[in-house]
């Protein structure tokens, strides 16, 4: 029988996920692993949604999206974003992680090299393996918060270089880069004629310092901002994300809506634009609830003499585990085994995330604490803290 296809088989599977996997087996396990919001997606997007399915919005929609929720997202994009976009630029996703698959997909040849953070998402290194792209990883400085080492990104440019990964605010760290960085980087984008893919799904969850959009700064088309509805409204069930886009690579990427996925939900679409439209104040509720929760965390850390990196948002957090004596995968394994709490391993997030462990703060507040006192115990454990 001839072999099936080598990039997806080489792909290396989400550390997460193999977590989450294992995890389902153990009773009572707390979970700190995924990104999951424990909010309820808010009352008023859910009517939307049951209002839209009772009203006929169940058939097809344009690849690119609803009329209606692209026109509230350009809206949104200038109030919120300070980005002016037309309609013909927004591409309506299921999810934003489709979104930045079929953006790399329009831009990246198979042999090109994708330029992507280290730490990073694991899940934009398998985007690129799985479409023959060789991610090449640059990278985040921890001594100045994980904000890009352009130094190392002179070096891990080449010939072969089509693309910029971009994620602020950050998973796995939390950084969120300064206006003055992504200034820079779209400059380094323009100096090596590079397309600029960025990831700002989180960009309402800052607790210090302002998210910026890279595409305020892009001069000549080569920019693509990916937002979703997930994180910011507790929508990650609903599948929805959108790609705003240069016309010539909104077009592109709108054309692959079809052979993959033809659109997104009718239903999700309707109560997207609830969402947007709606009262943001739930938003500033399930922020200001990550913030309590990420100061008490890096409190009770702080107590148990355990070094953690502090997030400016985003809602995940880095934990030092580098003491146990144990690879990150070893450790997060032992942890759920030993302890019952599931934590993401810092290597699959990239070689500079081997001797962390990152934990999620979506959690209810007492499971969450309850969860880095499991940790911190078993931290004791297996090797001097």
């Amino acid at each position: 029988m001839k072999p099936l296809s080598r990039n997806p088989q080489e792909m290396r599977r989400s550390g997460i996920r193999m977590i989450m996997d294992l995890s389902a087996e153990v009773p009572d396990a707390i979970h700190l692993e995924v990104g999951q919001p424990d909010f309820d997606t808010p009352a008023h997007v859910v009517e939307a949604g049951c209002r839209a399915a009772k009203e006929g919005f169940t058939k097809y929609t344009p690849n690119a999206g609803l009329l209606s929720l692209r026109e509230a997202i350009v809206e949104k994009l200038r109030e919120r974003n300070d980005i002016g976009a037309t309609v013909d630029q927004v591409v309506v996703t299921p999810g934003a992680v489709t979104a930045i698959a079929t953006a790399l997909l329009a831009i990246v040849e198979p042999g090109e090299e994708v330029l992507i953070p280290d730490p990073a998402w694991p899940n934009y290194e398998m985007m690129a393996l799985s479409i023959g792209v060789v991610p090449v990883r640059y990278p985040l400085d921890p001594e100045r918060g994980f904000l890009p080492d352009f130094g190392g990104m002179e070096r891990a440019v080449s010939e072969r270089t089509k693309a910029l990964m971009v994620n602020s605010p950050c998973n796995p760290t939390g950084a969120v880069f300064p206006e003055g960085v992504m200034r820079k980087l779209v400059e380094f984008a323009e100096r090596h004629d590079l397309y600029l893919i960025s990831d700002e799904v989180y960009e309402e969850i800052v607790f210090e310092g302002e998210h910026i959009s890279p595409v305020r700064f892009d001069r000549d088309g080569r920019a693509v901002s990916v937002f979703g509805f997930s994180k910011t409204y507790a929508m990650t069930g609903w599948r929805l994300g959108y790609a705003v886009a240069p016309e010539p690579i909104a077009q592109v990427v709108a054309k692959l809506q079809e052979p993959f996925v033809s659109c997104a939900s009718a239903i999700s679409q309707k109560a997207g634009e609830a969402a947007l439209r709606g009262n943001q104040s739930c938003v500033a509720e399930m922020r200001e609830a990550y913030r309590r929760r990420r100061d008490l965390a890096v409190g009770l850390f702080q107590e148990h003499g355990v070094a953690v990196h502090e997030p400016k948002g985003a809602f995940y957090m880095l934990v030092d585990v580098a003491s146990s004596g144990l690879d990150s995968y070893t450790f997060a394994q032992k942890l759920l085994e030993k302890e019952k709490v599931a934590v993401a391993p810092g290597a699959t997030f990239g070689p500079r995330g081997e001797g962390y462990v990152r934990i999620s703060l979506v959690t209810a507040e007492e499971q969450l604490l309850e969860g880095v006192r499991r940790l911190c115990r078993f931290l004791r454990c297996t090797g001097e803290v």
